[in-house]
């Protein structure tokens, strides 16, 4: 009885399978950190128009007036749509000031709540 040396048919049907499988799911983790990439710029974007909003309310010389406001801001390439609420606190010398900011699809991008002295 002689022995050759070598793979059946089976072993290398077996073993393209599991390389297979394995290839499937790097691709697949790949898409996923992919997707992950783009939401997290979307939002690192988000939260800057936010802050950028938030700063013109904290610089300006005058406070801002109760209520909301709505506008909209460029910032890398897009257009974000942002809301400002200015609330009173029960601190009569403080403001509250709550932004918002949404994509061009009006999907949440960034929020930020910033307290300011009223100035008289």
């Amino acid at each position: 009885m002689s022995r050759r040396n070598g793979f059946t048919l089976i072993e290398l049907v077996v073993a393209l399978a599991v390389f297979s499988i394995a290839a499937l799911a790097l691709l697949r983790l790949e898409g996923a950190t992919l997707q992950s990439t783009a939401d997290l710029r979307e939002r690192m974007l988000g939260q800057i128009v936010a802050r950028n909003i938030a700063i013109e309310a904290l610089s300006d010389t005058t406070s801002p007036a109760f209520g909301r406001t709505a506008g909209e801001e460029d910032n890398g390439g897009r257009a974000w749509r942002w809301t400002r609420i200015v609330r009173r606190t029960s601190d009569a010398r403080l403001q509250r000031i709550d932004v918002a900011v949404t994509d061009e699809a009006g999907r949440p991008a960034g929020a930020l709540t910033v307290f300011r002295l009223v100035s008289g």
